[in-house]
């Protein structure tokens, strides 16, 4: 097996990149559709072409742009969005916690990079495949890693540079947002295969719901931290 070595990426096997990359393809389409829902709402909120191209490219995060938006179509304090960016993206720090063996032997550039790829599916798919490995830090987890990940940049930055460009041309009637959600419904219903899963999605489901009236966005985050804490417990208790 041959390893691809660079500056930024860390040796990883052509073998597992090319599994990454087949694994994450079938979730371009839902990634490309909310891709260009989000390009579409940040042209719809004022912002002009270069500045949301520049912004799409430097905010990896559709959470944090869809949340930052209407923020900063009022002229609201920068303090106040990046601290509304940082508690949407909270979630990401339990993401690279649970990634942060496979990763902690690399040279900080390679962190940083692949602090920057780590996506929710892309985390989903990298956990689902090598969960029960005991050893961490290997070429081909990241080559795996950085083939989904190369597959969920791809996908969104070319959707939601078009649907910059499309801007009003794509009416709020088309029901994008509603399409977007049920695209990423579909992908990800077949990885709950699993009772942790299960758990940790229903406890986040109902918390998002009864949280949704929380300032900032605050819901989300207790919804994912309960979740995930609970998938945890349950995997803990059916592995004793």
């Amino acid at each position: 097996m041959r390893r691809a070595r660079h500056r930024w990426i860390a040796p990883f096997t052509k073998e597992s990149y090319r599994e990454g990359i087949a694994a994450m393809m079938p979730l371009a389409l839902a990634i490309s559709v909310w891709g260009v829902v989000t390009g579409v709402a940040i042209v719809n909120a004022g912002m002009t072409v270069p500045i949301a191209l520049v912004f799409t490219l430097m905010v990896f995060a559709g959470s944090a742009q869809l949340a930052t938006l209407p923020l900063l179509a009022v002229g609201a304090p920068l303090w106040v969005v990046w601290i509304t960016a940082a508690l949407v993206n909270l979630r990401f720090v339990i993401f690279s916690a649970a990634s942060r063996n496979y990763f902690i032997g690399l040279p900080w550039r390679q962190r940083l990079l692949a602090g920057y790829l780590n996506g929710d599916l892309g985390f989903a798919l990298f956990q689902r495949r090598f969960a029960d490995d005991t050893e961490r830090g290997t070429a081909e987890q990241h080559g795996y890693f950085y083939g989904g990940a190369m597959v969920n940049w791809v996908a969104w930055q070319i959707a939601s540079i078009a649907g910059i460009l499309l801007g009003g041309l794509a009416p709020t009637q088309w029901g994008l947002e509603l399409a977007a959600s049920l695209a990423l419904l579909a992908v990800l219903i077949p990885m709950a295969n699993k009772f942790p899963a299960v758990a940790g999605i229903v406890v986040t489901a109902v918390l998002s719901v009864l949280t949704v009236g929380m300032p900032m966005k605050l819901g989300l985050l207790v919804s994912v931290l309960v979740g995930g804490a609970v998938a945890m417990a349950a995997d803990a208790w059916s592995t004793s």
